[in-house]
This record gives structure tokens, sequence and C-alpha cells, in this order.
């Protein structure tokens, strides 16, 4: 099982992606992509679409979502999948969540006219499909549009993160509430990324584990196209000390900005609990 090759962490154009999600199902397929979910950002306006187009194409099937945490001060994603999207609180939390992105992203847009960049809101909006969930990632897009920066990446280390313009901190959901809302949607809530979040010392790292572990998270993302080899070593590790499953999943948003493809990542170590083991009874077939 651990040798499936799943993809379980991907962004349409309903949050932050540039493929809808029928584009996103083909890419996955023709990728041998074997378990696929999409994972939209505080959003599941494309479950039932990404469902369809996988039962079509024969590609089995997980909804999913990643849910914005604020924890300790940092920004901590929770992907939950295997959830019923049409669940009444999910929706509800998830609509919480996105509550106060506009003016997040406004702020964010005169911090950067005040370094020269104008117009950067309305330029943002011109990526955006869903304009309640505006987000940093089409921000930098219109900066490398417009030649500020030659790629995302170059934006995200000029602009936009903690300290250099552009960033406005926002408080996101409670981890706890994140984990609930996926678990009482019939759904497993996984630590996304872990190696991502700028935790300046080991034990904040240990308190966010074992807080999640405490509310009820039960898997981990040790193969993700951010890690390292050492850092998919290091939390397969954490998996194993936590008695977390594994998941595997790219953080596809395009073709052009990713650094992984869909279906292209190592294949998850063999000590470890696959999250799909845990969530057999809820792939779409």
């Amino acid at each position: 099982m651990a040798l499936l090759n799943a993809d379980l962490h991907c962004h349409s154009t309903v949050s932050d992606g540039t493929l809808d999600p029928e584009a996103l199902a083909a890419r996955a397929h023709a990728n041998g992509v074997e378990l696929w979910a999409l994972t939209d950002h505080d959003e599941v306006g494309g479950q039932h679409r990404a469902a369809a187009a996988a039962r079509a194409l024969g590609l089995p099937y997980l909804c999913g979502v990643e849910i914005s945490v604020t924890f300790a001060g940092l920004t901590v994603h929770i992907v939950g999948l295997g959830i019923d999207p049409d669940d009444p609180q999910l929706l509800h939390g998830l609509a919480q969540t996105r509550g106060g992105r506009e003016r997040r992203a406004r702020a964010m847009a005169e911090q950067l006219a005040a370094v020269g960049i104008r117009g950067a809101f309305e330029g943002a909006l011109q990526y955006v499909g869903n304009p309640e969930l505006i987000s940093r990632t089409h921000f930098a897009r219109y900066l490398v549009e417009t030649g500020v920066c030659s790629d995302t990446h170059e934006v995200f280390r000029r602009f936009l993160t903690e300290g250099k313009p552009g960033f406005v901190e926002h408080q996101w959901a409670k981890l706890g509430d994140a984990v609930r809302w996926i678990r009482e949607a019939g759904g497993v809530a996984v630590i996304a990324h872990p190696a991502r979040y700028a935790h300046p010392n080991p034990t904040q790292e240990y308190a966010l584990f074992a807080e999640f572990k405490a509310h009820g998270g039960q898997a981990v993302e040790v193969v993700t196209g951010s890690h390292s080899n050492a850092e998919m070593v290091r939390y397969a590790d954490l998996a194993l000390e936590f008695g977390l499953a594994a998941s595997r999943g790219s953080d596809f948003h395009s073709p052009t900005e990713s650094h992984c493809d869909l279906g292209a990542l190592p294949y998850l170590d063999g000590r470890l609990t696959p999250v799909w083991e845990l969530l057999t009874d809820r792939v779409l077939h």
C-alpha cells in the first residue's frame, strides 16, 4: 500500500490554482496517479466537479480541503481527506475562515503601494476565480506579470512574507476547530507540509504535533513537493513517534509554478501507515 501513487494535495481555480478541477483530474490521470484528492484552500466548491471528472476517468477519488489555521502565531495548514463536502458545520466553519481575506488583501496592497507597486489589489483580482479566496499567490502572479519579479519564488523572497513589504498577518481558524470540522464531516485531519512552518525550535513543532494529536488529528504529510529527502525522513520518524498515519501530496498549483507535478513524488517509507488505509470506505469510484 505504501507504493500506491496517491496524490492527496493540490489546488484548482476554486482557490489559488491555475487549472480547473476537470483539468486537474485529467492531469492526475495522465501522470499515473492512482488515488487523487483536490484540496482547495478553505473551500469545497470544486469537490463535486472533481469527483465527477475523476469518476469519468476511472480515477479513485477522496474529497478534500485545506484549512488555514493560526497556531502559536504561525499560519499552519490542515488538510482534510475523505470529508463530506456538503457537511453544514464544515461549510459554516470554512465560510468563517474565509472572512476577512478582502480586508487583508487591501492592506497588503497598501503596503505594496508604499514601496512603489501600485494597483496590486486590482491586479491580483485578475487571477482570482473566487474573490472570497484572494491570497498571496494571486498577488505574486500579478508581480510576475508586471515584471517586478521574474517568478513567484522571487516574489516570496522579496515580498509578502513576514518582515517584507506586503505581509499582513491574519487570524485563521483554531487548530482544534479545524480538526473537529474535518472529523465531524467524516474525514481524517492531516498536518500539511510541516517543514514549511517557521518553527523557531523543536519544542514548538512538538507542541503542534501533540496538540494536533490530542484534538483527534490522525496523519501528517510526509512526502510533499516542498520537502527535501532529509525532511521526508524527519517527518517519517515523527509520524512513527506520534502514532500518525502518513500522507503524500504534491501541493500542485500550476504547471509553471509548482515544485512538483501531480503524481511525481517519491513513494512513502514502507514503515509508515498510509493515510488511505484509514479511508477505504471514503474513496469514490
